[in-house]
């Protein structure tokens, strides 16, 4: 019963990513390299204000005001 779950899923996988492919067309890999870029433009912001965050703490902590 699993493999036919597992055999199922992939296939409705695999044609939603044909069903893409043929959506996309030419564009395809622009819409790949956007999606890509956000991503990773999210991630990097998101890593930059934990850390800024971490370092007002530290200053916090030691009794040093940032502003």
């Amino acid at each position: 019963m699993k493999g036919l779950l597992t055999f199922i899923t992939g296939t409705v996988i695999i044609a939603f990513a044909l069903f893409l492919a043929v959506i996309t067309g030419d564009y395809g890999p622009w819409y790949f390299a956007w999606l890509v870029g956000t991503t990773m433009i999210v991630l990097i912001s998101a890593a930059g204000a934990a850390m800024f965050d971490r370092q007002d703490d530290e200053l916090n902590q030691k009794g040093i005001s940032s502003r």
